[in-house]
């Protein structure tokens, strides 16, 4: 069975629920108020088999000015459209607008019902088909069949029904391999299965009994009941309206606009990056960081537009733009979304997604441009070479570049593959499976580590190393722990680096001391090793070494480096032979007692209480020892 999605446009009153409801024999408005006033309000749904194996979805949609949003919510996942313009009044402000977001969106297929043909003669009949007809010069819909109809006699219905068959047996299916994504439209309950949510599922497919999450909040379910036009299935495909019922959450909990995904499949990000087209007939200028209303899929966020290329988009112009969203939302690459003024709200433009994740580190505006034309222009290698480029030091996993390049699964995994072959990236261990980082970023990486280790000899010759947590927080922010590794195994199997206990230091790195320094560090290590348990603070001690006080600072953290001094807390340090020996006699005492007091401690030692606490603070801390209550006891009893 194929399965196609078709949705209606056109202004208010010119009969787009009429007209589905003699195609399809169902009324599409539900609402009390809608049957009140004659009007649609929100969106409605029915469908229609036509034989030859093909189901159609219809989404009718609101024609008021002040349902534009609520139309867009609709639109977004069709896959043609029928513009119904009515015969006794032609072209109107919604007939533009509505045609102006197919286009925008990337519809680009369809036709036009010309309605209410019992209300005029066939000479105003065939004069309205020309004014239609030079209306649509340059859209989408320029060749398309211009079809009278009449809800109210039937006149017309069979031609229409046969021309939806001849444009759905045309229409390629949407890709069912793909991340599962399903705009939500309608959250409503049923009693004794809670909350059921409906839209059209754009890509991927369905099965009861799969986890899924409903972004951006990430609320966890599993699918309980699937519904294809009010019937029970096990399973729904791309391009298929679709009713879930999500057990666990609440009706509240989810509003128009969410994503039901498969877990862990997307990410949200309140920044974006795309291609910007204002309307020719846009009435003004779009200047930069102007606040507009984003819309994608069925979500409208406010937003900022900040221009990359220019400070203003005139009317019939396109540009490369940021968008900084005031709420999150879950994009893929080539999306397209539509822009409309903040107010009065009036459709101005669209564009498409080109970086749903883009990099925060990357400002200067000609490198995004550069960035964003390859994304939008290059061959799908150069995409995802540029992609991998942009994610840096936080290389992504396969799932989260499926949703980045938004590429057919296989092309991307030959691509992978093509490229770890000509060696233009490497794959690392992550979490998530696999990560993939572009061979550019490596070799930053890589000569940064090495020319930090380099500055870091030289501001201190004593000292053996830089322990491996210093070393990565000097590294730019994002470099992730697997990665680091991963370089400084790398930069140790090539004998570039040395790794001793958590120290990195350059190979060719060795500590030459002068004979002052090895005098010095004669005099601190004697001075500490007399003080055994009851040492003097670092300031008292750099005073009694009696020479500079840097040369003696790095004297002494060479000492530190080295083992040969403990660090207890900032300014008391151990000589190693009284530290063995402090906690020796406390292992010997918890063998005999079960508990320590810290008098006890101190007597045991010889020592006073201000040193007494600290020891049993750092004998807590390296998890020998754990205060319970005024007593310690060993660590796990």
């Amino acid at each position: 069975m194929k399965h196609i999605i078709i949705g209606t446009a056109g202004h208010i009153d010119h009969g787009k629920t009429a007209l589905v409801k003699a195609l399809s024999g169902i009324d599409t408005d539900r609402l009390k108020e809608e049957k009140e006033r004659g009007i649609s309000i929100e969106l409605g749904f029915a469908f229609l088999h036509l034989g030859e194996g093909i189901t159609l979805g219809i989404v009718d949609v609101p024609g008021h000015e002040r349902f534009v949003k609520t139309m867009l919510a609709g639109v977004g996942g069709i896959d043609l459209v029928i513009l119904v313009i009515a015969a006794d009044e032609g072209v109107m402000p919604q007939t533009r607008e509505h045609l102006h977001i197919c286009e925008l969106l990337g519809i680009r297929r369809g036709l036009v019902a010309l309605t209410k043909r019992d209300l005029v003669d066939p000479e105003w009949l065939e004069l309205a088909t020309e004014e239609i007809r030079t209306f649509l010069a340059g859209t989408f819909l320029q060749e398309a069949p211009i079809l009278p109809v009449s809800a109210v006699n039937g006149e017309g219905l069979a031609e229409l029904r046969d021309a939806l068959a001849s444009l759905s047996a045309e229409t390629h299916p949407k890709r069912g391999d793909g991340i599962v994504r399903l705009p939500i439209d309608r959250i409503f309950t049923i009693r004794g299965f809670g909350t059921v949510v409906t839209g059209t599922l754009w890509t991927g497919s369905l099965a009861i009994g799969d986890e899924v999450a409903v972004l951006p909040k990430d609320l966890r379910s599993r699918v309980r009941r699937l519904q294809i036009h009010n019937e029970n299935v096990e399973r729904t495909s791309a391009g298929q309206r679709t009713a879930v019922n999500l057990p666990g959450l609440e009706t509240d909990q989810i509003e128009r606009g969410d994503l039901l995904c498969l877990p862990d499949t997307l990410r949200v990000s309140t920044s974006l990056e795309a291609t910007l087209a204002l309307l020719p007939d846009a009435p003004k200028p779009l200047v930069n960081r102007a606040r507009v209303r984003f819309h994608l899929g069925t979500a409208e966020i406010l937003a900022r537009v900040i221009l990359l290329d220019r400070e203003k988009v005139n009317p019939g112009e396109e540009a490369y733009a940021h968008l900084r969203l005031e709420r999150p939302t879950a994009a893929m690459f080539q999306d397209r979304y539509v822009l409309r003024s903040y107010s009065p709200a009036t459709t101005v433009g669209g564009g498409i997604i080109l970086d749903p994740y883009p990099s925060l580190k990357r400002r200067r505006r000609p490198e995004v441009v550069a960035h964003l034309k390859i994304l939008e222009r290059g061959s799908s290698r150069d995409r995802l070479l540029e992609l991998l480029k942009g994610s840096g030091t936080s290389p992504p996993s396969l799932p989260t570049l499926r949703s980045l390049a938004n590429l057919d699964p296989d092309v991307l995994e030959e691509q992978l593959r093509d490229l770890l072959t000509a060696g233009k990236i490497i794959v690392l261990k992550a979490r998530e499976g696999e990560a993939y980082l572009h061979r550019e970023v490596y070799e930053d990486l890589r000569g940064t580590i090495l020319s930090l280790l380099r500055q870091f000899h030289a501001q201190h010759p004593l000292r053996e190393g830089i322990s491996k947590e210093e070393l990565r927080s000097r590294l730019a922010r994002g470099v992730t722990p697997p990665l680091f590794a991963q370089v400084l195994s790398d930069l140790t199997k090539g004998e570039e680096v040395a790794q001793d206990r958590d120290r990195v230091r350059l190979t060719a790195h060795r500590p030459q001391l002068s004979p002052v320094e090895s005098a010095l560090t004669e005099r601190l290590e004697t001075l500490y090793r007399a003080a055994a348990l009851q040492p003097p603070t670092t300031d008292v001690a750099f005073k009694e070494a009696g020479a500079d006080r840097k040369v003696v600072q790095a004297v002494f953290f060479r000492l530190v480096e080295q083992g040969i001094l403990i660090k207890i807390k900032d300014d008391l340090y151990l000589h190693r032979d009284a530290y063995e020996q402090a906690k020796a006699l406390l292992l010997a005492h918890l063998a005999q007692q079960s508990s320590i007091s810290v008098p006890t401690f101190k007597d045991l030692l010889g020592i006073t209480r201000k040193h007494a606490i600290p020891y049993l603070e750092h004998f807590d801390q390296v998890k020998l020892t754990r205060r319970a209550g005024d007593e310690r006891v060993l660590y796990g009893q």
